[in-house]
């Protein structure tokens, strides 16, 4: 298949067209750039010696889509691109729901026009809001805690009503839970652009002695040890569940949680990372952010049985691949 990988040199998006290459499919990336970087094009031509198209586009610019889609015959398209920090979230919704939904217009529409039948789309185990773990994909969705995950809810909300409308449009939501790793050669991670808003680069860089501390939002959860759980899932574990996803896509939505289904705690991560990679990482608990809860990871189950897909590697693997990588850069 050829697709259309929109978000494509970032974190999750990079690791997901070396893995649609690897299964022999052909990508055509799409990325303004904002939270990711150039560079990461030619480590993915490195890894898969496979010269890929790019373009340096905004997905809400319908007019700069339809320029793509005229030039390229498409099976699929995997949407990853959009704005993704939970307090950044809070702090600017208006610009998540300008960006966040109306890529997605923009491609829905778009994909019916052109058609293209396969969607695959990047959403968040945020759209199911405060509810008890472990999340199935039948609960239903209630209010999400901040705009990030609203803007996925709805999202979902228009793929799915534009695949009820539209025969032979098929559509794919993935709901993933914390991805945390990189590709084993350390060339490609998760690398943000300024401060990173995910626990890991955070990690990372105070390890690295590029941050002075890390800030662990709240320790007062009613967790283990007070800290937030999550279900942390290897990037590639994670780029391996979306080509499952657009390979079986058939008619209709379809929706899957994409974790390990157990729960980690962030002290946990934070001693693991320290214990493996014989590093410290100074820390210091501050407030709880806004927008947060207590514990989330995934039942995971209805991936592999629709999908034949399940989650391979460990925690130990995940913290020791973010650190080859963050030793990699500058």
């Amino acid at each position: 298949m050829n697709i259309f990988v929109t978000g494509g040199t970032g974190y999750i998006g990079s690791h997901t067209c070396i893995e649609l290459i690897k299964s022999g499919h052909q990508v055509v990336i799409a990325d303004n750039l904002v939270n990711s970087k150039i560079e990461v094009l030619s480590h993915i031509e490195t890894i898969t010696g496979v010269s890929i198209p790019f373009y340096e586009a905004d997905v809400t610019d319908e007019a700069k889509v339809r320029d793509i889609f005229k030039a390229h015959k498409f099976d699929g398209i995997i949407h990853f691109a959009g704005l993704k920090a939970v307090g950044e979230s809070v702090a600017k919704p208006l610009a998540y729901y300008y960006n966040n939904l109306v890529s997605t217009m923009v491609l829905a529409k778009l994909a019916v026009e052109f058609d293209i039948p396969k969607f695959v789309f990047s959403s968040s185990a945020t759209v199911y809001g405060d509810q008890p773990s472990p999340l199935k994909e039948d609960m239903p969705l209630m209010k999400t805690t901040n705009p990030y995950g609203e803007t996925k809810a709805m999202s979902e909300r228009i793929l799915t009503d534009a695949a009820a409308a539209n025969e032979g449009f098929a559509v794919t939501l993935l709901r993933y839970f914390n991805p945390v790793g990189a590709h084993e050669s350390g060339l490609i991670g998760e690398d943000p652009n300024g401060i990173p808003n995910n626990l890991m680069p955070f990690v990372t860089r105070v390890a690295k002695g590029k941050l002075e501390k890390l800030s662990i939002f709240g320790d007062d959860y009613d967790t283990v040890d007070g800290t937030g759980v999550r279900d942390y899932i290897h990037v590639v574990d994670l780029a391996k569940g979306h080509v499952k996803a657009i390979e079986h896509l058939t008619e209709g939505v379809h929706i899957y949680n994409l974790g390990t289904g157990k729960g980690t705690s962030v002290l946990e991560l934070v001693h693991a990372f320290i214990k493996e990679n014989q590093v410290e990482v100074p820390y210091a608990i501050v407030g709880r952010r806004p927008g947060d809860i207590a514990t989330c990871y995934a039942d995971a189950e209805k991936a592999w049985k629709e999908l034949q897909w399940k989650t391979t590697f460990t925690i130990e693997d995940m913290v020791r691949d973010s650190w080859n990588f963050e030793k990699n850069t500058k």
